[in-house]
């Protein structure tokens, strides 16, 4: 390792891009199915509504603590064969392809969440470094496509996996009941084929995929000598935290409400829509189990939505810039949000999935296109584990506060968690009025778009 000059990040073919970018298709099929299910599985264990969130607190709470340190981590890898980023793409792919397994065996509630709790931590080892895959490989010029090119496998991944539940009951005639404190083996099934996919992607882009080393690489050993130990890890993480670059503050404030917005879909949605369109709270019946299999479906839809735009939000963002972009889209998902309050037909909840598809989709592309090109690229990888902290801080107060709210201030009815939601979201989307992107306002994506090799 002797070379002092950085390797020239070329423009990579599409092929190129879709193999590094496909390990997010299984990564995004077992979150799709923690997203989608968790509540139910609580439910049916026996945890009350306004519990669910206090057990959700798992997965924010080990983001937080995950996503930075492995960003900080990845960023100081670096083998000849596997590289920087992909080692930990290969430890999380195994560590959730066991915990996806593992999760429709638990017989108590206790089991469940601390499986959970596991489930997160591993899939967040994959998945951070995988966003600064993008920044690593990719010249400016080609990151919203690469961004948008894993949001296509982000929602690829996510409407297959939402949908086993309901296509194992429906067309295969698997049972979705099952005695009190047991999981339906629709769910259970689900989970066996995720834990499977999951691994299979992440291999796909381990073997397919070179990485470049570090730019400057004797630079960035000596740097690395200088800040070896835990204590000056720790020491580095808290000052980067405080030395943000103003655009990922601004970022971090829309994410904040963005996500917030997010978390209370994932968690009352199931009760919500049970006891909303189809007036039922018993775990246990048919109703309520149905009701679960439907939420499958419509989270299909918003994940399908996000799979179809996330090659033509990027058009749109070259007209009006990234982040009017992505202001029009979580105002339309808020909404969207919003106006399940009102359906109490099933079949017509799929309307307002379209508009949450839309958010989904650019908050998948654009906050992180935008990040890209604000921060240092030799901390790319730290920094975008740091810029989870605005991810998961709003998803822990959620988790705190919406159960008391629902319970005390709405008589349980979970729907009203989705309103909150949908006025958070819609907030999140005026917020971005904020955030200055020189790199992305419309001439300048232009200028990029000519860049070639």
């Amino acid at each position: 390792m002797s070379s002092t000059h950085p390797v020239p990040k070329h423009r990579l073919t599409f092929g190129q891009i879709l193999n590094m970018s496909f390990g997010f298709f299984g990564i995004q099929f077992g979150f799709a199915l923690q997203t989608a299910n968790v509540s139910r599985i609580f439910q049916t264990l026996g945890a009350e509504i306004d519990k669910i969130g206090i057990l959700w607190i798992a997965a924010p709470l080990t983001g937080l603590l995950v996503q930075p340190i492995i960003g900080y981590l990845s960023d100081r890898t670096w083998h000849p064969r596997w590289g920087r980023r992909r080692p930990f793409f290969f430890i999380g792919a195994v560590l959730s392809s066991f915990a996806l397994f593992a999760m429709p065996q638990a017989t108590v509630l206790w089991m469940a969440a601390i499986l959970l709790w596991v489930l997160d931590a591993s899939i967040n080892i994959s998945m951070e470094p995988f966003r600064a895959f993008v920044g690593d490989k990719l010249p400016p010029s080609q990151r919203t496509t690469g961004f948008a090119t894993q949001t296509f496998f982000i929602g690829l991944g996510a409407v297959i996996a939402s949908l086993l539940p309901y296509i194992f009951t429906n067309f295969f005639g698997i049972s979705n009941t099952a005695p009190e404190g047991h999981i339906g083996d629709s769910v259970k099934y689900s989970f066996y084929i995720g834990a499977i996919v999951f691994l299979a992607s992440v291999l796909w882009t381990v073997l397919t995929t070179k990485e470049f080393p570090p730019e400057n690489i004797d630079t960035w050993e000596q740097e690395k000598l200088k800040t070896k130990g835990f204590a000056n890890g720790f020491v580095e993480i808290i000052k980067g935290v405080f030395k943000m670059p103003r655009t990922m503050l601004q970022l971090a404030i829309v994410q904040f409400f963005t996500w917030f917005g997010l978390f209370a879909m994932w968690i009352y949605t199931t009760p919500g829509i049970a006891q909303n369109a189809y007036n039922t709270v018993d775990t246990t019946s048919r109703a309520y189990q149905d009701a679960g299999d439907w939420v499958g479906v419509m989270f299909t839809v918003y994940n399908g939505v996000s799979a179809i735009t996330a090659f033509l939000l990027p058009m749109l963002a070259k007209h009006i810039s990234r982040k009017y972009t992505h202001l029009i889209c979580l105002i339309i998902g808020g909404i969207g949000l919003i106006s399940m309050y009102y359906i109490k037909t099933p079949q017509m909840l799929l309307v307002p999935m379209i508009a949450v598809g839309l958010a989904w989709s650019s908050t998948l592309t654009m906050p992180y296109a935008i990040l890209a090109g604000a921060v240092p690229a030799s901390k790319m990888g730290f920094y975008m584990g740091v810029f989870n902290f605005f991810i998961v801080i709003p998803q822990i107060i959620a988790s705190i506060i919406l159960g008391y709210v629902i319970k005390h201030f709405f008589h349980e009815q979970g729907i009203y968690a989705l309103v909150i939601g949908g006025v958070a979201m819609a907030i999140g989307g005026i917020l971005n009025i904020i955030i200055r992107d020189d790199e992305g306002k419309p001439a300048n994506i232009a200028k990029l778009n000519m860049v070639t090799e």
